[in-house]
């Protein structure tokens, strides 16, 4: 497993208590799972995607990643419609270990409120918070 110091954590986005990070781009949400997230789960092996059309509150259950050692379900980071799924993870869910913050996004989100964002995590708040789990 990565140290800390060796996760890929892009300034641009957001991250959830949870490990989920959100990106704002032209009013659409983008989500995913943190480099940490992907790490500590090892190789995942199966993604359990929403529907479009699906409508979420802020920190509910919208799927499950399946890896080699545990499956682990994913919160809304925002609550809000899904727009778009990242098919690609049916057959590839291997992306998420591999590019988790571009070609292993999860879903995209119409947000119900644009201010939820802000109750994410900047990229140092979110590193305090893994040291302070170590």
């Amino acid at each position: 497993m990565k140290e800390i110091n060796d996760l890929i954590l892009p300034e641009e986005v957001l991250y959830a208590d949870d490990h989920e990070w959100a990106r704002m781009e032209d009013g659409i949400v983008t989500i995913g799972v943190s480099d940490y997230a992907q790490d500590q789960l090892g190789d995942i092996v199966y993604v359990e995607l929403p529907d479009i059309d699906d409508v979420y509150e802020k920190g509910e259950e919208f799927g499950s990643i399946e890896s080699v050692k545990a499956v682990s379900e994913m919160y809304m980071p925002v609550g809000g419609k899904v727009v778009e799924i990242n098919s690609d993870l049916e057959n590839s869910p291997e992306l998420i270990n591999q590019s988790p913050y571009d070609d292993g996004w999860i879903i995209k989100v119409l947000p119900d409120d644009e201010n939820e964002l802000d109750d994410l995590l900047e990229k140092d708040a979110y590193i305090a918070m893994l040291k302070g789990s170590e």
